[in-house]
């Protein structure tokens, strides 16, 4: 791009259709506000200046923003789209290079093709304005441009003839021009229609209608899916979730059953990453080279370090980090557990605000106590250690370097590097007690049933 350039994004609308408290853009896809998404995408431009255009529910906005280095604007009262981009002229005062103007609903704008638009503005456009062909157009409005992309007309479906309607080469709305002429354009829009709103799409009405050339850039349908229901919202959440599996594979990764795997936004992943079916990342997830996750696990904020094998059914939630070739096995939840390397927690275990040394075992059934009803507290277990089966570890305790714990055990005090802790009561033999109890209920049994 030859110029700079300022995003104008609007979500001023009420969103009625999501019969939500929250604002429409704020809904997440992949754990992430849709606003924050276009942001994102808009970094690899980058823009001079953002400025999102707000109305209904602002102070939702405002506190997403913080932080983003976006300004708001505000319309009141919300007079249509070209009103709403207009509101957003004296955040962008003195500004001399290419404006964009989108939705803040539209959260899979790429920065590439925001560039592809920029270029038409180079090579000569007054203003350019993005198409898509969807596989039903719909109620879209159409737009009607020569075999060179150059625009002849744009027209909203209701007044649409029957030879436009047949045209599928519709309008996202998405449009850009030269500071200078976005917003005398902007102001030369008029309300004359049924709903007497400023449409943004007359701006590029007024420059053909001023002779000046207007293009049209072509993406695909899914970039600039908009959302105004629930059920919109789950089919772009659809789509985002396989354009992430694909790039998951195309970076390494093997899945082996793609359309059950969910990613967070933010998930990195390793090579050499395998993963069985159903398997869900929440945000803040690191995975290595080399690791295993097998089905129905249920990951969120952890590290997992290369070779490591997590599953199946396994839980590793926020501050979870596993060292390289630990394993986290089958009905295993770990929180702000640190595992270092070679240690095993195999199967039906609480991890919760530990440490656990290198090579240590932890045995099926074992829980860190690690809340009284009011504090967390810690607890340590040193390199090699091993934990019997069903063994309670009470927090604050630390288990030394080698020692063994055996099953069944609750500890409650400190254990020494390479010592053993046996906290059970003392066995009681009564023989022959069973079979004169069961004796003795059943001729009992018996009596009942001759009264």
């Amino acid at each position: 791009m030859s110029n700079p350039i300022a995003a104008i994004i609007l979500a001023a609308g009420k969103g009625t259709r999501m019969k939500s408290d929250l604002h429409k853009v704020l809904h997440p896809i992949a754990g992430r506000p849709m606003l924050l998404h276009l942001l994102d995408s808009f970094a690899a431009l980058p823009p001079a200046a953002t400025v999102v255009v707000v109305g209904d529910r602002r102070e939702q906005i405002e506190s997403a923003l913080a932080g983003t280095g976006a300004s708001v604007a505000v319309q009141d009262p919300q007079l249509g789209t070209a009103h709403a981009a207009l509101q957003a002229k004296g955040a962008l005062a003195g500004f001399a290079g290419t404006v964009l103007v989108c939705f803040g609903d539209c959260p899979m704008l790429t920065a590439d093709t925001v560039r592809r638009l920029c270029g038409a503005l180079d090579a000569g456009a007054t203003v350019a304005v993005l198409g898509f062909r969807p596989r039903d157009a719909a109620a879209y409005g159409r737009i009607v441009a020569d075999p060179d992309g150059n625009v002849l007309k744009m027209v909203e479906y209701k007044d649409a003839s029957p030879e436009e309607r047949a045209v599928d080469l519709c309008n996202s709305g998405v449009i850009v021009a030269h500071a200078r002429d976005m917003w005398r354009l902007l102001e030369a829009v008029g309300n004359d229609n049924a709903q007497r709103e400023y449409y943004l799409p007359d701006v590029a009405t007024g420059a053909i209608a001023e002779g000046a050339r207007v293009v049209v850039i072509e993406t695909d349908a899914a970039e600039v899916a908009g959302v105004n229901s629930r059920a919109e919202l789950a089919g772009l959440e659809g789509e985002w979730q396989a354009q992430r599996r694909r790039r998951a594979m195309d970076e390494g990764a093997s899945l082996i059953a793609p359309d059950t795997v969910w990613f967070s936004w933010d998930t990195e992943l390793g090579r050499d990453v395998t993963m069985e079916p159903n398997v869900f990342f929440g945000p803040g997830v690191t995975v290595a080279d080399g690791v295993k996750i097998r089905a129905n696990s249920h990951i969120e904020g952890a590290t997992i370090g290369a070779g490591c094998e997590v599953g199946p059914f396994a839980r590793l939630r926020p501050g979870t980090i596993l060292g390289e070739k630990a394993k986290i096995g089958n009905f295993v939840e770990t929180k702000k557990a640190v595992l270092g390397e070679g240690a095993k927690a195999n199967h039906l275990t609480y991890l919760g605000d530990v440490s656990v040394g290198a090579a240590a075992n932890i045995g099926a059934g074992t829980i860190t106590c690690n809340y009284d009803g009011y504090f967390k507290y810690r607890t340590e277990i040193g390199e090699r250690a091993f934990i019997g089966s069903n063994s309670a570890l009470v927090a604050p305790v630390r288990i030394g370097a080698d020692a063994i714990v055996a099953a069944g055990s609750a500890v409650t005090r400190d254990v020494a590097d390479g010592e053993l802790r046996l906290v059970r009561g003392e066995q009681l033999v009564k023989p022959g007690w069973a079979d004169r109890f069961h004796d003795a209920m059943r001729k009992k049994k018996a009596a009942e049933k001759k009264a």
